[in-house]
């Protein structure tokens, strides 16, 4: 299983490639919104679905990371994607260093809460002063510049490469923390963290850790969808976006990374369609998901299980 599993990723990684071959400008850009969501989707299933820790407020490091790019690039000319990149990373990495101190000695619904809160701190900050553009936002003029000979991110087929290759990256570099013994512990303090302690494990260290790496991937997702869009807008860090986000886990599946990039091109396609039958598009998607997770609790990750468990036992119905 574990063999078809790397065969099945392998083959649409292959898929997403020569999607540019064939693919028409509009389809092009909607594929790459969907995997800068996916790595913000993983970021937010680190927290969630590995560490036992729901916060409402991811949305702030994705945002805080889009503004750094847009203050930092010049008024009409490329900003350098080298000196931009490191440091939106660095700014939603210090923000969520500076939150998760405070935040992961809470659980539960206070968890929740506090994060919900201080996401609110950094929106109103955004939209109430003038440097960022208030409530109108932040136009970014020009993509960031590379300055590889050949390789120009205005270019919708070279910065969709550039975002499949950082999403591969992301998966692949969450895929082997969650293997580690680093990995294990985090999915050892979600199962139970009293027991943890007790073993030994300085489990505030491991939260605050995992928050700050979450944070962190959330704001390369959040440089990305500045770089791709041109716009900023205090939106970006509101709560309802770290809900959206969090559904999409919920409906591609908690705890699986592959359940995080197949919720999240689940989600957005669905909504482009269901878009496009009503203007109530969000009643059609609220009954989709509700059906879906009565269905599999797992998610659409795992269908395939849920599935096998249903034929297996329909054939023993039948023996009987």
């Amino acid at each position: 299983m574990r063999g078809r599993g790397l065969l099945v990723l392998f083959v649409a990684v292959a898929l997403l490639a020569l999607f540019p071959l064939i693919a028409e400008k509009f389809y092009l850009q909607l594929v790459t919104k969907i995997m800068i969501l996916s790595i913000f989707a993983l970021s937010l299933d680190l927290l969630v679905g590995y560490t036992g820790l729901v916060s409402l407020g991811h949305a702030a490091y994705f945002g805080v990371a889009a503004y750094a790019l847009a203050l930092a690039a010049p008024a009409s000319d490329a900003a350098n994607l080298w000196l931009t990149l490191p440091l939106a990373l660095a700014a939603s990495a210090l923000v969520a260093l500076v939150i998760g101190v405070l935040v992961v000695r809470t659980a539960g619904v206070y968890f929740i809460m506090v994060t919900l809160a201080f996401a609110q701190m950094i929106y109103f900050f955004f939209h109430d002063t003038r440097i960022a553009g208030g409530s109108d936002g932040i136009y970014v003029n020009v993509r960031p510049a590379t300055f590889v000979p050949g390789f120009d991110l205005g270019d919708d087929r070279h910065f969709y490469y550039m975002v499949l290759v950082l999403l591969v990256g992301v998966f692949a570099l969450l895929a082997t923390i969650l293997r580690s013994p680093f990995g294990r512990a985090l999915q050892g303090i979600k199962v139970n963290e009293r027991r943890m302690r007790a073993l030994g494990f300085a489990t505030l260290r491991y939260k605050l850790a995992a928050f700050v790496l979450a944070g962190t991937l959330a704001g390369l997702a959040g440089y990305l969808a500045a770089a791709k869009e041109g716009y900023v807008n205090p939106e970006m860090l509101a709560w309802h976006q770290s809900g959206t986000v969090l559904m999409m886990l919920i409906l591609g599946g908690l705890g699986t990374l592959v359940g995080a990039v197949l919720g999240t091109f689940s989600y957005v396609l669905l909504q482009e369609w269901f878009s496009g039958l009503t203007k109530h598009w969000q009643l059609l998607m609220g009954a989709f998901i509700i059906g879906a997770v009565l269905l599999f609790p797992q998610g659409l990750a795992g269908l395939p299980k849920a599935l096998a468990r249903w034929r297996s036992t329909r054939d023993v119905t039948r023996d009987d």
